[in-house]
């Protein structure tokens, strides 16, 4: 395949990072694309070490977008279920990421909709499937732009949580019950990257105090919405411990997922999309104690025609079990972590989007 109409957004957010991976591929290989940035809006701040070649054929690949449209071209859409119904061609492949195990019938109609669905979780695919569809899984790889910096031990663990603030990520709890068993102990640091772009300043300074019960622990440090990925990286490096993998639902969970590629200890629940890469030899794996509902009426509110369904938790003495026994890991290299640098790469998931594409 040597032309393509893309359709996806180009952003500092999960959705953005895997649009741009992707198409680094396509530039890669030459291929021809009308690219159709979600909303017109264009973000490549995050991409700090972005070739300056590839930026060119990023700006060409949209400014002549219009004259290389042709409905006989396929589309590959990559965005939620949510607004999958529009198509730029008459041949729509739609990537998106799914994290609930309960479809709805709109969401089964999207599916359908689709010349081809493709899911980053075999976990939704089988959830879909079950309900009569016909998806495909592809995985998404590890960004060549992260690597593993030589760095100085710590003198102290220094856990890590990265990844916006939702109850579906667990992310309250996680820091909650590690303030009660760490809070001022020294020889433990705890340092959040856990702003939501979708919450405003005033309300996440109001969650972060009630995560704590309004008290001060020196030992954690929250950092402001991380605007590089050279940075991101630079934090990943710098922790021991990854705790992003305690989250309740993924369709992939970037930050757990390149922090074990860069050699790090990740406490990752074996649920959703986390069963595709992790296991008991890259991960500290931890079994969910129970499903609840997923609903927070702010990103997932009960009766709508998308998302809908439970999220997985694990109790308190559990969760602080688990992070006990990763101190056993601290400082160690996850060799096996390492190799999944190689067993997931976006040339793979290119290469097996596109020929699914093909074989219609």
């Amino acid at each position: 395949m040597n032309e393509l109409i893309y359709k996806g957004a180009l952003n500092s957010l999960s959705f953005g990072n895997i649009s741009y991976n992707l198409l680094r591929e396509m530039y890669k290989k030459d291929i021809k694309v009308s690219l159709f940035p979600i909303g017109d809006k264009v973000d490549l701040e995050a991409f700090d070490k972005i070739d300056e070649s590839f930026k060119q054929w990023l700006a060409s690949s949209i400014n002549e977008r219009f004259d290389r449209i042709n409905k006989d071209l396929p589309t590959l859409h990559q965005w939620h279920l949510n607004g999958s119904e529009n198509r730029l061609s008459k041949n729509q492949t739609l990537f998106t990421f799914h994290e609930l195990d309960e479809p709805t019938d709109i969401e089964i109609k999207m599916v359908n909709l689709q010349d081809n669905c493709i899911f980053s979780s075999s976990f939704s695919q089988k959830v879909f499937n079950n309900k009569g569809c016909n998806s495909h899984f592809v995985p998404v790889g590890f960004d060549e732009d992260f690597c593993t910096i030589d760095r100085e031990p710590n003198d102290f663990i220094h856990f890590g949580i990265i990844g916006k603030f939702e109850k579906r990520k667990n992310t309250g709890q996680i820091i909650h019950q590690w303030a009660k068993k760490y809070g001022n102990n020294y020889n433990y640091q705890l340092t959040c990257c856990i702003d939501n772009p979708f919450i405003d300043q005033e309300q996440m300074q109001g969650v972060k105090y009630k995560i704590l019960g309004g008290k001060n622990f020196g030992n954690i440090n929250f950092l402001p919405r991380l605007k590089t990925n050279s940075e991101v990286n630079d934090f990943m490096n710098n922790i021991d411990i990854d705790l992003s993998g305690l989250s309740g639902a993924e369709g992939w969970n970037l930050p757990a997922f390149n922090a074990t590629c860069l050699g790090k200890w990740s406490i990752v629940m074996n649920h959703t999309s986390h069963l595709d890469w992790s296991n008991e030899e890259n991960s500290i794996l931890v079994k969910p104690s129970q499903q609840i509902e997923c609903y927070d009426n702010a990103f997932f509110h009960k009766g709508q025609p998308f998302n809908q369904g439970n999220i997985n938790v694990i109790n308190d003495d559990e969760m602080v079990h688990a992070f006990e026994e990763s101190e056993k890991k601290a400082g160690n290299l996850n060799e096996k972590g390492l190799l999944l640098k190689s067993k997931f790469t976006y040339e793979k998931t290119l290469n097996n989007i596109l020929s699914i594409i093909n074989e219609k």
